[in-house]
C-alpha cells in the first residue's frame, strides 16, 4: 500500500524562480529612503560579526544539498554574491543583517556543544552525550538534517544519535528528524524523542488543520518563489530561507511539563524552562549545566519576532513572552556563559547573555504596554501601528530591530489578542467583501482611468502605500486591467526594496511576482510522514473542516471506522451538516462499518480514491456503501494555491 501513501500530500518543491528580468530598479524615492535609513543606523561595534564567526569548524565542500534521487533542496552559497555596500534595492539595515545570517557550517558553542547553522531556516544544536549525540531541533526537512549530521560526524567523529529534542511545535524544529534517526531505533528505546507537552496537538493544529492556508501564506512570507538576489529574496530575518524536501515527524516518547524539570539524557543533565503561548503554543527552552549554555529556542533571536506571524497562526501572548524572558534572565542569566537560539548566531559572556535576554524582554514588554495604553485611549489597530515606535534605548540594539517581526504588525496582533479584529467602528462591522467594495470605490472615483491617474501621481511622489491602496482596489474590481496590475506590481516592488523586515520584503515582492507572472506552487507543511504521525482523532477533525454543507445536505450518517493495523476504532456521526468523530467507541447500529489499515482510510478521505479501488486494496465495507460515497463526495479536495494579490 506504499504506492497509495506516496500520493498523499507530498511536499511541493520550490517553484519556478522569480524572473529577475521583470524586476524594476529602485526608484528615486526608494534610493532616498535607503540613504535615510543608512544615516540613522546604530554605530557598528563588531560584536555581531565576531559572535557569528566564533567557533567555526568548517562546512560542506559541495554547497548544494540534494535528495537521495538527486533533486536539489538547499544551496549553502545562495547568498555568495553579497559583497560591499547595500545596493539601492535592499534596505541597508537588512543588508547588514544578511551578511551575518548567510554564514553556514559547524560552530563550537561551548564545552561539548556545537551548532550547525545556515543549513536551513533554523539551527541544529548538538550536545555530546556519554554514548552519542543529543540533537536539538533537527531542521525542517530530511535531507538538510542528514547533511548537517554528516558534517557533525565528519568534523567531530562518528557517533550514533541517542536523543532528539523538539524545542517547539513548528515544522522547522522537528521536520528533519528522519534524516538523523531511524524510527525503529526510537521504538526499540535506543533513541529518545523529547518535546514539550501538547506538542502533537499543536503540531496537528498548525500543520494539518490549518496547514493548507498557512502553506500558501508562508510562500509569501518566506519568498518561496523568489530567487536570492538584489531584486529578489533577502532571507527571512531569522535565517536564509526554508529548505525544500520532505517534512518528517516521529512522535515524542518523553514529554516535558514544568519549568525546572531536570532529565538525564545519555549521561547529560538537561534543565527545561516551559514557555507556552509565546512563539509557539507548545515551546520550551533548554539549559545545559555542564556547558553553562542556555538555548533560548525561539523566544530570543537576532530580531524582533512575530506576535502574530503573517503566514497565520494563533496569536501570541506578548505579556507572557516578556515574562518568560525575565524568568530566563533570573534563572539562567547568572549561570550561563553562552546563549544560543534555534535561529541566528549565539552570544558569549555572562553580561551578553543577560543583556540579550533583558533587552528583548523590554522590547516585548514595551510593545505590549504601549499598545494596550493606546488601545485603552480608544485608538484603533491602524492608528496604533502608525504611532508606535520603539524608543532609542530599545531600537538601537541590533537584535531588537524588525528583520522578522515589526512594530506595525505586532501592535495589531496585541490589539487582536485583547479585542479581536473589530475596531468598534460600525462602518467596519459589516463592509462589502473586497471585490464588491473595490468595484464601488472605483466607480465612485470616476472609473479606472481616474484611479490610474491618481495612483501614478502617488507613485511619482514616492507614496507607494497610497498607490498600492488605490491600485489594489482597481485590481480587485477588474483583475484583467493590465495597466493596473503592472503598476500595482511596481508599487509593491518599491515597498519591498525599502522594507527592513525580510519577510515584509518577501511578501511585497511575492505579490509583485504573482501579478506579473501568475500564481505558482506553494510551500506545504504537510507530507506523508506528517500525516502518518498525527493521531487519528486529530486527522478526522481535519477531515471535518473539508465537509461542504451544500453537498452533504440534510443527510444523517452513522459510520464506524476500524483501523486494523493500529487497534483503533472511531465512530463518525454526520448530521446538521456537521461531522463529529469520537475515538475508542462505535455506533451500535451503524449505517456502515469500514475496516482496514489506516493508510486506506487516508486514501479514502484525503485523496478521495474510488471506494471500489480501495476495496481491492483491502478495505472492508459492511453496510450501506452509498453512505461512504456520500461522505466522500461532500468533502472538498485538498486545497492548492489560491490568489492573494488579486481576487
Amino acid at each position: 500500500m506504499r504506492h497509495i501513501m506516496m500520493a498523499l500530500l507530498l511536499g511541493a518543491s520550490p517553484a519556478a524562480a522569480f524572473a529577475q528580468g521583470s524586476a524594476k530598479p529602485a526608484s528615486k524615492a526608494t534610493v532616498e529612503a535607503q540613504h535615510r535609513v543608512a544615516a540613522g543606523l546604530p554605530a557598528e561595534d563588531g560584536r555581531d560579526a565576531e559572535f557569528a564567526d566564533r567557533g567555526y569548524l568548517g562546512t560542506l565542500a559541495d554547497p548544494v544539498i540534494k535528495t537521495r534521487d538527486g533533486r536539489p533542496v538547499w544551496n549553502l552559497d545562495a547568498y555568495g554574491w553579497m559583497d560591499g555596500k547595500a545596493p539601492d534595492t535592499v534596505n541597508p539595515s537588512l543588508w547588514r543583517h544578511m551578511t551575518l545570517l548567510r554564514k553556514h557550517g559547524l560552530y563550537a558553542l561551548s564545552d561539548n556543544m556545537w551548532q550547525v547553522r545556515g543549513f536551513d531556516v533554523s539551527n541544529m544544536t548538538i550536545i555530546k552525550g556519554k554514548t552519542g549525540w543529543i540533537l536539538i531541533d533537527p531542521l525542517t526537512t530530511r535531507d538538510t538534517a542528514a547533511a548537517a549530521l554528516r558534517l557533525v560526524n565528519d568534523k567531530l567523529g562518528q557517533r550514533p544519535v541517542t536523543a532528539v529534542i523538539y524545542s517547539h511545535s513548528h515544522g522547522d524544529h522537528f521536520g528533519g528528524v528522519r534524516g538523523v534517526v531511524d524510527e525503529a531505533d526510537v521504538r526499540a528505546g535506543k533513541v529518545a524523542i523529547i518535546a514539550p507537552e501538547h506538542f502533537m496537538a499543536e503540531t496537528a493544529s498548525e500543520n494539518v488543520i490549518a496547514g493548507s492556508a498557512m502553506g500558501r501564506r508562508a510562500n509569501y512570507q518566506f519568498g518561496g518563489n523568489l530567487t536570492p538576489g538584489p531584486q529578489g529574496q533577502m532571507g527571512s530575518g531569522i535565517g536564509m530561507g526554508v529548505a525544500g524536501g520532505d517534512i518528517t515527524l516521529i512522535a515524542p516518547t518523553i514529554e516535558i511539563r514544568q519549568t525546572g524539570e531536570v532529565r538525564e539524557v545519555d549521561g547529560v543533565a538537561l534543565e527545561f524552562q516551559m514557555v507556552p503561548e509565546t512563539e509557539a503554543p507548545a515551546e520550551m527552552n533548554v539549559y545545559v549545566p555542564m556547558s553553562k549554555t542556555f538555548l533560548a529556542a525561539e523566544i530570543a533571536t537576532c530580531s524582533l519576532h512575530n506576535i502574530l506571524t503573517p503566514r497565520g497562526a494563533k496569536v501570541r501572548d506578548a505579556h507572557a513572552w516578556a515574562g518568560f524572558l525575565n524568568e530566563a534572565a533570573n534563572l539562567y542569566g547568572d549561570r550561563s556563559d553562552t546563549i544560543a537560539s534555534s535561529h541566528c548566531w549565539p552570544r558569549f559572556g555572562q553580561a551578553e547573555v543577560k543583556g540579550w535576554l533583558i533587552g528583548q524582554r523590554d522590547n516585548y514588554r514595551y510593545l505590549h504596554d504601549q499598545t494596550v495604553r493606546m488601545m485603552n485611549k480608544g485608538m484603533t489597530q491602524a492608528e496604533i501601528a502608525e504611532a508606535l515606535k520603539a524608543p532609542p534605548a530599545i531600537a538601537n540594539q541590533w537584535f531588537n530591530k524588525g528583520y522578522y517581526g515589526t512594530y506595525s504588525h505586532n501592535s495589531k496582533a496585541i490589539y487582536q489578542y485583547y479585542l479581536g479584529w473589530y475596531d468598534a467602528v460600525p462602518a467596519n462591522l459589516n463592509p462589502h467583501p473586497p471585490e464588491v467594495r473595490s468595484a464601488k470605490l472605483v466607480a465612485a472615483m470616476g472609473g479606472a482611468g481616474k484611479v490610474l491617474a491618481e495612483a501614478k501621481k502617488a507613485m511619482a511622489a514616492g507614496d507607494y502605500r497610497w498607490s498600492s491602496d488605490l491600485l489594489n482596489s482597481l485590481v480587485f474590481a477588474d483583475p484583467k486591467n493590465a495597466e493596473g496590475r503592472s503598476l500595482l506590481a511596481d508599487s509593491y516592488e518599491q515597498q519591498g526594496y525599502q522594507a527592513e523586515s525580510a519577510i515584509w520584503r518577501n511578501m511585497f515582492l511575492s505579490a509583485a511576482r504573482d501579478l506579473r507572472e501568475g500564481v505558482k506552487a506553494s510551500i506545504t507543511t504537510q507530507s506523508i510522514d506528517m500525516i502518518s504521525a498525527i493521531p487519528t482523532g486529530l486527522l478526522l477533525d481535519s477531515v471535518a473542516t473539508r465537509l461542504d454543507p451544500a453537498k452533504i445536505g440534510d443527510k444523517a450518517l452513522a459510520i464506524n471506522l476500524v483501523f486494523s493495523d493500529r487497534n483503533e476504532t472511531a465512530r463518525v456521526s454526520i448530521g446538521n451538516a456537521v461531522m463529529f468523530s469520537e475515538m475508542g467507541t462505535a455506533h451500535r447500529a451503524p449505517t456502515v462499518t469500514l475496516s482496514g489499515p489506516r493508510q486506506l482510510f487516508l486514501a479514502l478521505l484525503f485523496l478521495k480514491m474510488p471506494l471500489a479501488q480501495l476495496e481491492g486494496a483491502g478495505l472492508k465495507v459492511e453496510g450501506d456503501r452509498a453512505a461512504v460515497e456520500a461522505l466522500q463526495a461532500a468533502l472538498d479536495p485538498m486545497p492548492g494555491p489560491f490568489n492573494i494579490a488579486e481576487p
